[in-house]
């Protein structure tokens, strides 16, 4: 095995260990600062990586450590943020005391089973337990190891945990929302009650309004507070920092001014009070958080599609009878029937039968895909017409559904190199925004404006500073976009991938498979004597039909597809890398190339030109003689892809340069390049120098997007820049690029380096309008303006300002959808 080989091999048996964690409560790009420095503390944690839009943190776990998720959890609720943990109850016929608190040991033990309670009097074993790193099989196959039948159970809300407590957090949000809204309301009426009648008793009505005030406080925004405090501990400062000590202060002021207002009249100051300040600022940062909510939600619908696409039940053949069962019992080696208008449960290969499979949702190819005896078919995709058996070859986690799904949360799950600006501001933001709040208080206070001015002024700082823009600007970006690219076959295994393809300025595309079907085929019939066309190739495909070589096989398929009958052959012997000879019809036949010619003896001078014409063109001749004599030349090339001229055309048209390289002799390869308006062409480059060529081209400046299928291009495919795996390449292939296109099409690399300049031209956007929405406004706030033109801007107008910058980003990555590539 050559060295590169070593190295894919290294890189396809990694030994670290990634487990994905789901969080609750995270809303800015400080709260992901806070939670993955937090989880790198953890012994054993490798690398951590947080996404705001998924929610989930990425954790890589050192080779040969064991992390308890308890510890896991512990350190994500002691920063003030919570872990999605799924409750399920298994209904356990026949449980007994005496197994019980052996179950419950049992089920203790798994990785991410956080509680057991096994209760013989209900017949009831209920599990707490971390979705995304133990599944409901494990559990099942654990407590049937004790004899007991655990009876099938929707896994609905198992399979899409992520998707129900996004629901709740937005429920849970929404009755905050309500609540705050009807109190701050009744808060309001006082307030436009003093434009008609000014109430007198300003003691009483104090009183109320802290009462009315009090649950908004507490209740509306209780999560800011309790993030806060347990923020406090380890003096780590987010977006609840901010919105807690603006709206605290004012709160916590009225609450002095209302129960002791002798402090504030001892030295001549009417006690006034501004609950609805505080009021107002918590129920439009709640009413903004629901709409980003939503919003988000948008962003991982490509998820949500393809996650319900599989059916929950399917056709098993056994013992001749069918049967319909769940899908989560099939297994390998079951025999499925499929009829028409259904969609095909799991992956399988046909055993009988035909259909026509509608494969769009993994290719994204629109026209149906004809199937026959031995043909794979994917699950989830649908079979539109016919009805067929096959036999299954892949369930669950190992279907091709489940990869592409997990490759797409690993890639949203992932950060490119632009968000590190992002994370950089956001890790010192907090703390300065604060500086700058507290210093306005002081500037303003000293300078004699009065207490309440400055406290206005505090809070109007604290609450329009808006990391949460700048921890969505990106990650919402990527979560569309490869949601996206998705729906077109193309799936990208990480973010920093997709920032690169935007930059890429050559192309270099390996030949066989790739820019060509990787197919011989029969492309002219030369005739060189008086037997018919059709005569001819039936003597060529006669003798050709015991050979084992591709080319005949070319000559065997063009005849049979012609119609033509074969006659049998006698005598047949064959020369490797020569030719074939036999008798045929009592004639003695010879196919093959010069060589094999001149060896029988057979005059060639007058054929040499005929075999440079064909040679530049990128075709193999095959010479046919006849007792001794050539009566014909058949020409078999590897056929051009239909859409490779036209999407080099386009490449060229985004100044982006192409290559070819290939193993392919230099004429062939030129031939090719020549059709197709390809004029760099690498050729007669041996496997293991395809890497160094790519190294060349990336040291003469060039970022170096590779396309390859074969197991000889994967060392070029990790070398380039970015490299992209056509889909009906190998696996190893598959294994080193950054990129897999599951339509044997290259459109797909054009379709790609245009999503990724679309998705950057909006991180752009989102990123400026996140920083200068900050450097803007929060001056401003601070009273700048106030001196030049006596403008401020109130606590209230600086919270609707915050929550429209989040909603704007949101929205603005959400453009992506519409993107036709």
């Amino acid at each position: 095995m050559s060295e590169k080989n070593k190295e894919i091999e290294k890189l396809k048996e990694s030994k670290t260990v990634k487990i994905d964690i789901p969080i609750i409560g995270m809303t800015c790009a400080s709260c992901v600062l806070k939670v993955q420095n937090n989880l790198l503390k953890l012994q054993g944690v490798k690398n951590a990586t947080v996404n705001l839009v998924t929610g989930k943190a990425t954790i890589e776990i050192e080779p040969d450590k064991k992390i308890n998720p308890k510890e896991i959890i512990k350190s994500i609720k002691s920063i003030g943020y919570d872990v999605a943990i799924q409750k399920i109850t298994f209904p356990v016929e026949g449980i007994s005391s005496a197994s019980s608190p052996h179950i419950e040991n049992a089920l203790s033990k798994l990785n991410g089973v956080i509680n057991v309670l096994a209760n013989p009097a209900t017949e009831n074993i209920t599990v707490e337990f971390i979705p995304t790193l133990v599944s409901l099989d494990n559990i099942k196959e654990e407590i049937e190891k004790f004899g007991y039948k655990v009876p099938p159970i929707s896994e609905e809300e198992i399979e899409l945990y992520d998707e129900i407590i996004r629901k709740n957090e937005y429920e849970d949000l929404k009755k905050r929302f309500i609540l705050s809204a009807v109190l701050t309301g009744l808060i309001l009426i006082d307030m436009l009650s003093h434009f008609v009648y000014h109430i007198q008793n300003r003691m009483l009505v104090n009183y109320i309004l802290f009462i009315l005030a009090t649950p908004v406080i507490f209740y509306g925004g209780g999560k800011f507070f309790r993030s806060f405090i347990a923020g406090l501990r380890y003096l780590s400062m987010d977006m609840n920092t901010l919105i807690a000590i603006g709206t605290g202060s004012a709160y916590f002021y009225s609450v002095v001014a209302t129960f002791y207002p002798q402090i504030f009249t001892s030295i001549g100051k009417a006690p006034d009070v501004y609950y609805e300040v505080s009021a107002v600022i918590i129920t439009l940062i709640l009413f903004g958080r629901l709409l980003e909510s939503k919003a988000k939600a948008q962003t991982t619908e490509a998820i949500k599609k393809l996650s319900s696409l599989q059916p929950k039940t399917a056709t098993l053949i056994r013992d001749g009878e069918e049967i319909i069962v769940p899908v989560k019992e099939i297994k390998t080696g079951d025999i499925i029937l499929v009829k028409p208008g259904e969609r095909i449960p799991v992956d399988g290969v046909i055993v009988e039968g035909y259909g026509s499979v509608d494969e769009s949702i993994i290719t994204g190819e629109s026209m149906p895909v004809e199937k026959k005896p031995g043909d794979n078919v994917i699950g989830s995709t649908l079979n539109k017409a016919g009805s067929f058996r096959f036999k299954v070859t892949n369930v669950g986690k190992d279907t091709v559904l489940s990869k592409i799904i997990q490759l797409v949360k690993d890639a949203q799950a992932t950060k490119p190199p632009v968000q590190k600006l992002a994370d950089k501001v956001a890790s010192v933001f907090v703390p300065i925004v604060i500086g700058i709040a507290v210093l306005t208080f002081l500037i303003w206070y000293l300078l004699g404006y009065g207490f309440t001015f400055a406290l206005m002024n505090f809070v109007s700082v604290l609450i329009v500073a808006c990391p949460c823009a700048l921890g969505l600007a990106t990650p919402t970006a990527i979560v569309v976009a490869t949601g996206k690219s998705a729906e077109y076959g193309i799936l990208i295994r990480n973010a920093q991938a997709l920032e690169i393809a935007n930059k890429v300025n050559i192309v270099v595309f390996d030949k066989t498979g790739t820019i060509t079907y990787g197919k011989p085929e029969v492309t002219d019939i030369i005739k060189l004597g008086n037997i018919p066309e059709n005569e001819l190739l039936r003597l060529s495909a006669s003798v050709e039909r015991n050979s084992e070589h591709p080319l005949a096989e070319a000559i065997v398929r063009y005849a049979r597809l012609r119609g033509l009958k074969l006659y049998k052959p006698k005598n047949f012997f064959s020369i490797p890398g020569q030719g074939v000879f036999a008798n045929v019809d009592s004639s003695n036949v010879a196919v093959g190339n010069i060589t094999f010619m001149r060896n029988l003896n057979i005059e060639m001078k007058n054929f040499e030109r005929i075999l440079d014409i064909l040679t530049n063109e990128g075709k193999t001749p095959v010479f046919v003689a006849v007792d001794g004599k050539i009566v014909g030349v058949i020409a078999i090339a590897d056929t051009i892809k239909h859409d490779v001229r036209e999407t080099i055309l386009n490449l060229k048209k985004l100044n982006i340069d192409v290559a070819i390289l290939t193993g392919d002799n230099y004429k062939t390869a030129k031939a090719i390049a020549n059709k197709i308006g390809v004029q760099k062409v690498f050729a007669e480059v041996l496997p293991d120098q395809k890497s160094e060529k790519i190294e060349e081209l990336k040291n003469s400046g060039y970022i170096v997007a590779m396309v390859g299928d074969g197991v000889n291009d994967a060392p070029a495919l990790a070398k380039a820049n970015v490299g992209i795996a056509i889909g009906s390449g190998t696996d190893v292939a598959s294994a080193t690029a950054d990129m897999i296109l599951m339509k044997d099409d290259i459109k797909g690399v054009l379709q790609v380096i245009k999503l990724s300049a679309k998705t950057y031209k909006i991180i752009k956007q989102n990123l400026f309008w996140a920083f200068f929405y900050n450097l803007i406004l929060i001056p401003i706030a601070a009273g700048i303006l106030y001196p030049i033109a006596g403008i401020l801007l109130k606590p209230v107008f600086a919270s609707i300002s915050m929550s429209f910058s989040s909603v704007f980003v949101v929205s603005n990555s959400l453009r992506i959808k519409k993107l036709k590539l």
